[in-house]
Formats: structure tokens, sequence, C-alpha cells
């Protein structure tokens, strides 16, 4: 039997340097099987984002400076890597001019005040960053999908929700909202990754195992959701999230272009050294 030709790779210097680096020689003994091709792409991705990283502390630096308010939402399937995304786009910033929300179950109290107000708790002061890793949009998509609201609150979130975000923007905070989008073949595979982790099994709760039973629920919802919330003013920017790097790359952007921020001449003459 004759065998196939292993098709030759067209390395230039600069791509068999890359290999040659520490991330990139990780990466290449990532998989039983080495793979060239993937090691490169990744590598390059890693690179890039090392990149973006060194902007956003300019972009944090242009907030702190500035008394700004900047939020972004990131929302999401399950198992759509918002959490991740967050982590590591915020892992270089100064920690102590941003935070991350995820808000659990509402209490007693706060499930009998205005929805919003919560969320209004965590808004930033001035010249600080916040990351909601999931927001007010749970009352959009998660939770008439599994129950958690009355139709009649579905219906009040959805007629308030647009002023809402209006008013927050016209007292000055710049609002992104993302949404991390995976397919259903996906989703499947990194909810069989979580529950083989012993770090991760934690993870997984009861509206993450119905989720896959659900998808076609979620999607109504999603659609809904974007049809009514998706304005000139505050679009929804959809990020294709299979490829979580890839995905976290255009975030990164969408940020660093949306957001018009000034780079002081100290930071313009530092460029940071964030290569691992």
């Amino acid at each position: 039997m004759k065998k196939t030709a292993t098709p030759k790779l067209d390395l230039s210097d600069e791509d068999l340097e890359l290999l040659n680096s520490p991330l990139g020689i990780k990466l290449l003994l990532a998989d039983k099987k080495t793979n060239v091709e993937k090691a490169l792409r990744l590598v390059k991705n890693e690179e890039e984002f090392h990149a973006l990283q060194a902007k956003i502390i300019k972009l944090q630096n242009w907030v702190i400076n500035k008394n700004k308010k900047v939020v972004i939402i990131f929302e999401g399937r399950d198992a759509a890597g918002k959490g991740g995304a967050i982590r590591r786009i915020t892992e270089h910033i100064n920690p102590r001019h941003f935070r991350i929300v995820a808000l659990s179950k509402p209490t007693v109290e706060e499930q009998g005040q205005w929805y919003f107000q919560r969320y209004v708790n965590q808004l930033p002061k001035p010249g600080e960053m916040v990351f909601f890793d999931r927001s007010w949009y749970n009352r959009a998509v998660v939770e008439p999908v599994n129950g958690f609201c009355t139709k009649a609150q579905y219906r009040s979130f959805m007629g308030q929700v647009n002023n809402f975000e209006s008013m927050i923007m016209d007292s000055g905070i710049y609002l992104i909202k993302f949404y991390f989008s995976i397919t259903k073949e996906q989703q499947a595979i990194r909810f069989k990754d979580i529950q083989s982790s012993p770090l991760k099994r934690w993870k997984m709760t009861d509206v993450d195992r119905k989720a896959q039973e659900l998808w076609d629920l979620y999607t109504e919802f999603k659609v809904k959701m974007f049809e009514h919330t998706h304005l000139k003013t505050s679009p929804w920017v959809i990020i294709e999230a299979d490829r979580k790097t890839e995905a976290r790359i255009k975030a990164l952007q969408y940020i660093i272009e949306t957001i018009p921020y000034e780079v002081e001449e100290d930071d313009d003459n530092d460029t940071g050294n964030l290569k691992t």
C-alpha cells in the first residue's frame, strides 16, 4: 500500500522563532500528537493577545486618570467561556481599579426590590471598570427559560431595560455588551470536560445540566433579546467563542477600539512586558 506523503510546512524564520520560544514549545507538547500548524496558530494568537493586554493597561490608566466609568457585560450560554475571558482580559490591569461582578441568586430582600437595584449597586465609581459575568440580562434568557421569573416579570424587564441602559449611559458610563456564542456541539464537549475534571466539576450546576435539553428554548429567548435590545446606542457584540483565545482577542480588540481613550506620554514609552 502506497503511503500518502505528509505535506511539507512552509515555515518562515519568524515562525520557527515562535515555535522555539518557551510558549511555542509548551504548545507543541500540549497534545499527544504534535500538530505544528495548531501550535503556531495558538502561539501567534497569544502574541497578539499579549500586545492587546498592554493596550488595555493604557486604557485603564486613562479611565483612572480621567475619572471615567466603564461597564462591560459578558453574556452567553453556559460554558461559553465568559468567566475565563474576563480573567484573561483583566489579568494584568490594576486590581484596585476594576471589579468582576458575578451575582448569585437574589436574596429575599433583593427579590422585593426593583429588579435593577442590585445591579445599580454594582455600577462603577469614577476611575473604575466593572466586568459583569452575566448581568441584568439573566431575566431576558436564563430566568424565563428555567421558570425563575413570571411572564409578567419578564415583560416588565423587557419594557424597562432599554431605558435603564440609556440612564446609566447618560450618567457618563461607557457600556459594552458582549454575547459569547458557541455551538451546541462545543457546549457538549465543554460540559464533558467540566464533569470529568475534579478541579472543574464544581462549576456544573442544575441549570447547566438542562442546558442541552433546553437549547432551542434558549435560542428563542436569545433572539427576542437581540431583537428588542440591540440598539445603535447600546448594540450587542456577538463573539464567536468556539475557539477561546480567538474570542478573547476579538473582545479585547473591540474594547480598545470602542472606548475613546487617550494614551498618556509615559504610557506611550512603556509597552509593558507581558510575554510568558
